[in-house]
Order: C-alpha cells, then structure tokens, then sequence
C-alpha cells in the first residue's frame, strides 16, 4: 500500500511538470527530454526515436505474450477563453488545471507509475512503457514509427481520458476530398452548369444515408460534410465546388470499403487522404475485459480516435479524466482521478494473463 501511496503521489508531481513544457505535436522535444531524464532517475534505462520514449521490464522472455502501457506526450494547442495560464500546473483544491492534464497527461503518468509497480513483480508476460508523440495529428513519427522499433506485441492499454471505464472499441477516421465539377458562365444568363447545385446532390445523399452494418458498440458509419468551396465572384457560375467528408468507420466495415462505397454513390470525384485510422474492436469476452467487469467497469465504444488506430493486435482504451474536458478552455484533472487509476491499473493488470498474438 504504501508502493501505492508513492507511486500515486510522484505521478501527480511529474505530471506538474509535464503541464510546465509546452509539448504541441511535432514540438514534443522538450517534454521527451524531460521524461526520459525522469524515468532514468527511477534507475530505468530509456529508449527514443525522433520524439517517442520507451522502456521494457527486466528479463524480458520471448516465450511470453508482451503487454504495452501506452499513452501520448503530446497536446493540441490552447484554445481561446482560457483563464488559467495554459503552461503553469495550477491546482485549486484538489483540481490541477492545465493543457494536457486530462488529454492525457494523467493518463501518461498513471500508467508509467503503473508500469514501474507491476515490474516489482514476476508476471506472466513481459511489460513495456511507450510515450507517444505526434497522437494528436496522427503524425508519421508517433506511435506508426515506433512500433516499427519496438519487438513483438500481444495487447495494449492505450492511456486516454474514459473515466477508468473500459474503450472496447473505437471508431476509425477517414478523410475524403471531393470535387464537382461544372462549367463557368455569367450569373445574369442561362449558361454554364453551376458545381454547387451538382455537389449538393451529393452532399444530401451523404446526409441521408446510412450504410447498413450497425456496430453493437460503436453504432453505424458516421459521414458528416464539414467543410465547403466554391465561386470566385458573385457573378460567376462555380465550374467547381470542393467539400470534405469526416469519416467515422465502425469496425463493420474497412476505409477502403466505405471509399468505394462513396467512389460509386457520389458525382463528384472523390479522393482519400488516408485509409491507415482503422476502427478497432475486442470481444467481451475477452479476459481482461471480464476482470474490468468484476472490479465494477463499464464497457463502451468511443467515437473519438487515439493511438489504437495503429495497432493492428488487441488492445483496451482506459484512462482517467473525461474526454469532454479535451481540447477545451481550463481543461483539468481531479487528483484523485490519478490516484484512482494507478489502483485500478495495478488491480486490473497484476496476475493477469494474455494470449500471444499471431
């Protein structure tokens, strides 16, 4: 108990810290100098690429399923309205204000302190800690160009602000760019072939339809038309209209699916700029979703995206905060949201077992 008590306690300080550097994505330098130079304090050896840090418990065993703790060192930057200073860890009470406190900072050090308890231990897989860069942007030098340095992996805990309750699946992304095309002429007479009007039928199709394959925790495919051009005068017919279709995928379906989906619907052309977000999804039936289930968890989908994207094994999405504080004004954390989640860490992981993943 008293491990528990210091592991708690120096979380909430190094996460102070943490909120003190600034650490926007593609700018996380500092606060990975920062970390490593922590961790190596508590007598663990680091490993970095570009701006991701990462260790591994003693005697580690290629016989055993591998267990990454995994959450992200990066932030958004402050939006306007905040009132507190964005980079000073101001606590009022028991609530420590700050960018990157709940998003995921407290997700971070939780599981980083998690990870230092449970390798006190001998346990039935072997155990590495990886603080991700660039999560925010879904950047090429975060958590896809370090799983391209890190050995074998069975299953993952992906640190993000859930309330402790278990993320068994999560919705992909995918961003579709589409062109109508039309032809020019003088607003005044009855020529050319206006793009807005052409791309309008499209936009309706995608507001009104719903693909068919329902996911029982993430829901249906979400295509939502977020952003609109055209014209270049008033006077001027449009010969082309561009919008942006967000893309929120169940694991019902694959990107490219839903692409070829759209491809063959819409008028316009259509073009994606990137097929790699995957939704990703675990059964309840797996073990430690059942042992999250007896220590009192929920389970739910997350229409929100993270680092689980990449991972292409098992994983759960679990971490204190609420994602509702995220990328918000005077986002925060309660302190005992991160002694919680240490506790519920431990009790979650200690003893538990994993199946290699093939």
């Amino acid at each position: 108990m008293d491990d528990i008590r210091k592991a708690q306690e120096d979380a909430i300080n190094l996460l102070k810290h943490l909120i003190d550097i600034p650490s926007y994505s593609k700018e996380e330098k500092s606060v990975a100098d920062y970390l490593q130079t922590y961790i190596k304090s508590m007598g663990y050896s680091t490993n970095r690429v570009v701006n991701n840090v990462w260790i591994t418990g003693a005697d580690i065993d290629p016989a055993k399923p591998t267990l990454l703790l995994n959450s992200h060192l990066d932030t958004v930057r402050p939006t306007v309205g905040w009132t507190h200073e964005p980079h000073r860890a101001t606590l009022e009470g028991e609530r420590l204000y700050g960018l990157g406190s709940n998003d995921a900072g407290a997700s971070l050090v939780s599981l980083l302190h998690a990870f230092f308890l449970l390798s006190k231990k001998k346990q039935s897989y072997n155990l590495i800690f990886a603080a991700s860069s660039e999560e925010e942007v879904s950047g090429k030098n975060g958590m896809e160009l370090l799983l391209t340095e890190l050995p074998h992996l069975d299953f993952a805990i992906v640190g993000e602000p859930t309330g402790m309750q278990m993320a068994i699946a999560e919705k992909g992304l995918m961003v579709v760019d589409c062109v109508a095309r039309g032809k020019s002429g003088h607003a005044a007479r009855n020529e050319g072939v206006n793009a807005i009007y052409k791309a309008i039928k499209d936009i309706e199709w995608i507001q009104n339809t719903q693909l068919p394959k329902v996911s029982p925790s993430l829901g249906p495919v979400k295509m939502t038309v977020t952003m609109v051009h055209a014209g270049t005068q008033h006077n001027v017919i449009p010969d082309e209209c561009s919008f942006v279709i967000d893309v929120r995928s169940n694991e019902c379906y694959s990107n490219q699916e839903i692409f070829s989906i759209l491809d063959v619907n819409l008028e316009s052309e259509v073009k994606a700029r990137s097929y790699r977000l995957t939704s990703s999804g675990i059964p309840m039936e797996t073990p430690i979703v059942r042992r999250g289930l007896e220590l009192g968890m929920s389970t739910f989908g997350s229409p929100t995206l993270s680092d689980q994207a990449f991972l292409h094994f098992p994983s759960l999405k679990i971490g204190p905060g609420d994602s509702a504080r995220s990328h918000t004004a005077d986002e925060y954390i309660d302190l005992h949201e991160i002694r919680e989640a240490i506790a519920s860490y431990v009790e979650l992981l200690d003893g538990m077992t994993f199946e290699k993943f093939a």
